[in-house]
């Protein structure tokens, strides 16, 4: 059978239904390297680079002079503004939506004209897009002429997940269209989990020439120096990997996640962007107090291309990008399968290997070199908000912020805000006055000497944000303290001043909130009162 591919990005839909013995006629992308990198890997399909909007609203004559009929369609609108990892889901989704209607308008062309050859037809996306799929589309409302109404949410329309596909990923996406049910080849019994991926492709810095068999398709092997994008470093700096630790362990109002990745799940989620001082980064040990990220070549079989898959983008950047956009292969082969088998079409049996396009250049990422970044300092409008590090008892944080400043006319002010859970219905924020007589007699000397030490040491709101914005190594050059160093600082006084068992000891404060851990009280009447300090100085 016949597929035509639009949003084809880097060919990942496409690969999937390429193993499963279909014929590609027709592909389409905006994007320059996804195009290059789908002809590297597919030559002889007709892959174009144009606006899918556009093809979508081309006359009759031109449309199907360009748009070659095929039993299957299959398209992947980029998914950007639906996900919630983009401004927690409130992303502008006006160019998304415009996307995936064109993408329907085309399948309505094709499946409702005469003589029409169209039997199944995909749409992949996150799993938030199936609020803005409508369940009926009349003619009109894909602004066609005719009287039929497509239905995208019916049938074996729904969220799945590419882990149970044979990906080593937990990937959930909403696949909706015409098509028979994908059926699973794993359980989270027998899920790929990141640990086996990393095994089978080996250290990236190994010097030996060794075969690689391919985790996600046994009979796939290749030599070490075959493999492309794998032999390299990028080693994160300590500033880096001390912020992702930083948002992925103590985000405060979010859950822990593993720091580094944990190896004995799928991986989580690949993202286009590998970030490395982000919550959503993923991070790889690399010796001791060293990390990574992972390579190219680690991504992709994340995602489970085949190890003999290339990505013809120009910089590791762009090469994460097509891997991160794609759509997995193994889910995508099991979409193909379900089509094939439906329709009584032979499966082949086993891998078929890529024949690349040897005229289009390919850059190879093994034996470069990068270099640790360098901390830069911040823009001296800075937004700082953070609490006393890994201090959250009964729900409750001590949190410091510049959020009040006039940042307009650069006039500064740091507030102390104590913190209650998270969500709509439970998170409060609570200024209370806390005195040094609810403080335990047994610490109190200890903390008012702390306290002391500290007033002594403090600055001006202007000249703390100052710090705040210079690099650590200014700091430390200045010997001055910034709003990290002060938490940081605060945290190792609780720790070695009050013995644990006694942090969460409840304590009366007569006022709102009327109960209080002791370790709360304290680092709130340390923060709050060397902040208040800092305000009367010039």
């Amino acid at each position: 059978m016949r597929v035509a591919d639009f949003f084809c990005g880097g060919g990942g839909f496409s690969e999937g239904f390429r193993q499963a013995g279909f014929q590609i006629v027709f592909a389409v992308d905006k994007w320059m390297p996804a195009v290059t990198t789908y002809k590297g890997n597919k030559p002889g399909v007709n892959v174009i680079q144009d606006d899918v909007i556009r093809i979508s609203e081309l006359d009759d004559e031109a449309f199907e002079q360009l748009v070659p009929d095929s039993e299957v369609i299959i398209g992947s609108p980029p998914c950007q503004a639906f996900s919630q990892s983009n401004k927690s889901g409130n992303a502008d989704k006006t160019l998304g939506i415009k996307l995936i209607k064109a993408y329907l308008r085309i399948v309505a062309r094709k499946k409702y004209k005469p003589n029409s050859i169209l039997k199944y037809w995909v749409l992949e996306n996150v799993p938030n897009v199936k609020k803005y799929i409508y369940d009926d589309y009349t003619a009109a409302d894909l602004g066609l002429l005719g009287d039929f109404t497509l239905h995208p949410n019916r049938g074996e329309s729904g969220i799945y997940n590419a882990k149970y596909f044979g990906a080593p990923t937990n990937r959930k996406r909403y696949l909706c269209g015409e098509f028979p049910k994908p059926q699973s080849t794993h359980t989270d019994d027998d899920v790929v989990k990141l640990r086996s991926v990393l095994a089978s492709l080996g250290k990236p810095l190994a010097n030996f020439n060794t075969s690689i068999t391919d985790i996600n398709y046994p009979n796939l092997t290749l030599t070490r120096k075959e493999m492309t994008d794998h032999r390299y470093i990028y080693e994160l700096a300590p500033f880096e990997w001390k912020v992702a630790k930083r948002l992925k362990q103590d985000k405060g109002y979010m859950g822990r996640m593993s720091f580094p990745e944990n190896l004995d799940k799928p991986a989580r989620t690949v993202l286009a962007t590998m970030s490395a001082s982000s919550r959503e980064a993923m991070i790889f040990e690399y010796g001791n107090k060293r990390y990574r990220l992972p390579t190219v070549r680690e991504a992709a079989s994340m995602m489970s291309f085949p190890i003999d898959y290339w990505f013809y983008g120009k910089t590791k950047a762009t090469k994460h990008t097509l891997v991160g956009n794609a759509v997995p292969p193994k889910m995508a082969y099991a979409i193909a399968k379900a089509i094939a088998l439906d329709d009584n079409e032979e499966i082949p049996n086993q891998y078929i290997p890529i024949q690349h396009d040897k005229a289009i250049k390919f850059v190879n990422l093994n034996g470069m070199k990068f270099s640790l970044k360098t901390e830069q300092p911040k823009r001296t409008v800075a937004k700082f908000k953070y609490h006393i590090p890994y201090l959250i008892l009964s729900s409750y944080r001590v949190e410091l912020t510049n959020y009040h400043s006039d940042f307009k006319n650069k006039r500064f002010r740091w507030d102390v805000e104590l913190h209650y859970s998270q969500g709509k219905d439970k998170a409060a924020m609570f200024t209370p006055t806390i005195t040094n007589d609810l403080i335990d007699n047994v610490y109190r000397e200890r903390v008012n000497e702390y306290l002391e030490n500290k007033i002594m040491q403090a600055v001006s709101y202007n000249r703390f944000q100052e710090l705040f914005c210079m690099t650590t190594t200014q700091r430390y050059d200045v010997n001055q303290f910034g709003p990290y160093e002060l938490l940081d600082d605060i945290k190792l006084f609780i720790k070695q001043a009050i013995p644990k068992a006694a942090w969460t000891d409840m304590i009366s404060t007569g006022s709102s909130p009327q109960c209080l851990p002791q370790a709360i009280i304290i680092g709130y009447y340390l923060l709050d009162n060397i902040i208040k300090e800092m305000g009367g100085l010039k």
